[in-house]
């Protein structure tokens, strides 16, 4: 279909470009969104937005009437509002809040455009997925200049959100990581997450019409989350989750008119490769990272155990059976192959030295074992106060 059109090099740049922009602009926000534990709040505010359209439209009569806008963005700060009501009582956890709200809210919006907007016609495809092969073809003259309409939008999103993050970054830092201390501080969190929540209702209104809710939620969601695997610091967080999300829509863009497929769908397929490879390689939080920490400390710990149990029976009558090398795995109960690990681990350390296969501690192996438990008779001596 696409492969057909003409100008193809063109078309193909101009829908790399609109996603690449609403990419950037719903992933700025949204790392906000991850830290804060409201990802799916996103989902919510992408569906529902058809509600708040449809009550628009109904009072104004006019699809061109910017009041369409305001009204889905005040739809997403509602939903915010019930889902918070819902939650305050503590019987309803915030993920049964969500999943109780916008279900609700998108089923009246579809009810009350197919009673009173018979005439219109309502693309379920189009609500729920979106086709953001069609963004380059809605177009904004600029002088002698056509450009996507989608491009000059998010572009915009992209500045304003960039600029209320570096306006308020210290504010929204604070009421992210501790909304106590932010109030004991006088930074009224509540006015910063509902003024956070129409940021991404409006975002989401914009990049919802040029690329579709799951896109939207895609991009809200996936760079920020890849983001904070890959750093602790929150500017970086941020630039990361642009970048991220920035490649991710080229890419997506890229392989979709390669394949001949669906341009949501394989971005959102490149956007959760992209996170599955950072969630397996990341350095410090992936999960061969973690696993090789873990391994590590096993072997740290086996070793320390090992001195441990020889000064336990140092200078007594059984030490000539407990520290025998090739009776070990029986009174440590590990295996053969691991004590021969541990033991030559120790050696090399120069913990210890092996005596007509006797194991005997050095000074430093000595030391090692006697801080160890050193500090547990220190902690069980302070919990008796």
């Amino acid at each position: 279909m696409f492969l057909e059109l003409p100008e193809w090099n063109r078309y193909q740049s101009e829908t790399a470009l609109v996603l690449m922009m609403m990419a950037v602009a719903c992933a700025i926000p949204g790392v906000f969104l991850v830290l804060r534990r409201l990802v799916m709040v996103s989902d919510a505010i992408s569906h529902v937005l058809l509600f708040g359209i449809v009550v628009a439209y109904l009072w104004t009569r006019d699809l061109a009437s910017p009041w369409l806008v305001l009204g889905a963005a005040a739809s997403g700060v509602l939903t915010v509002a019930i889902v918070e009501l819902l939650q305050r009582g503590k019987q309803i956890h915030a993920d049964a809040a969500v999943g109780l709200t916008f279900p609700a809210l998108f089923s009246v919006g579809v009810i009350l455009a197919s009673m009173y907007t018979r005439n219109t016609h309502l693309d379920v495809d189009q609500v729920l997925l979106g086709f953001a092969e069609y963004a380059p073809l809605d177009r904004l003259v600029v002088g002698e200049i056509s450009v996507p309409r989608g491009f000059i939008l998010g572009g915009g999103f992209v500045l304003v959100n960039a600029l209320l993050v570096v306006l308020f970054f210290k504010e929204l830092q604070l009421t992210s990581f501790d909304p106590g201390l932010a109030a004991t501080l006088g930074f009224l969190p509540g006015v910063l997450h509902y003024g956070l929540m129409t940021i991404v209702s409006l975002t989401a209104v914009t990049a919802f019409d040029a690329v579709g809710p799951v896109l939207v939620v895609a991009f809200f969601a996936v760079p920020p989350a890849t983001a904070y695997l890959l750093t602790d610091r929150l500017e970086r967080m941020l630039l990361l989750s642009a970048l991220l999300a920035a490649a991710a829509a080229y890419l997506g863009v890229v392989a979709a008119f390669a394949w001949n497929t669906t341009i949501a769908g394989t971005t959102t397929s490149v956007l959760g490769l992209m996170f599955a490879l950072v969630f397996l390689l990341a350095p410090d939080h992936g999960v061969l990272a973690r696993s090789r920490r873990r391994w590590q400390q096993r072997r740290e710990f086996h070793t320390v155990m090992l001195t441990i149990h020889l000064i336990h029976h140092e200078n007594t009558p059984a030490e000539a059976e407990e520290a025998r090398r090739d009776g070990l795995h029986r009174h440590l109960r590990w295996a053969p192959e691991e004590v021969t690990k541990v033991v030559h681990r120790a050696e090399q350390r120069g913990w210890i030295t092996i005596q007509a296969g006797v194991l005997r501690l050095t000074s430093a192996g000595r030391e090692i074992a006697r801080s160890i438990l050193g500090q547990n008779d220190s902690k069980r001596s302070s919990s008796h106060f």
